[in-house]
């Protein structure tokens, strides 16, 4: 904790700050899959996502359905103001992060989500195959 403390306020080194960006799992960064970890199950009518959001609350998170992409954002803060008289020299708890995924032509009313001790499961419904339809072409 010390030398992370003592690392941040150092001055600015470019070509470090640099080389943690072009190689964040070399230097402990997680290339921003941190958040958002995605199980997702297949059954015979619907596909099952398990979206791992810990100490969010429900009002936290949003679902939009837009062009067929599944659109999940959260976003926590804990400033409030009683933080303000304390002095934190760094903060992790807030943070904001959205994720989209193709899920085709599905009504957004056949979408069920529930969220639970810190898992968000949506139930997903596959699209309907489309009847094949024979086709006769005339010849002229």
């Amino acid at each position: 904790m010390k030398n992370e403390l003592a690392r941040r306020n150092r001055d600015y080194d470019f070509f470090e700050e640099a080389m943690q960006d072009f190689f964040p799992s070399f230097y402990g960064r997680n290339s921003g899959r941190k958040y958002m970890r995605t199980d997702i199950k297949e059954s015979d009518d619907a596909y099952t996502m398990e979206v791992e959001l810990p100490g969010m609350d429900k009002k936290d998170i949003h679902i939009d359905l837009k062009d067929g992409y599944l659109n999940i954002s959260a976003e926590k803060s804990e400033h409030e103001e009683g933080d303000k008289k304390d002095n934190y020299i760094h903060r992790e708890r807030s943070f904001s992060c959205s994720r989209s995924y193709y899920v085709g032509d599905v009504d957004k009313e056949d979408v069920k989500a529930k969220y639970e001790n810190g898992m968000l499961t949506l139930v997903i419904p596959k699209e309907a195959p489309k009847a094949k339809a024979d086709h006769r072409i005339e010849i002229e």
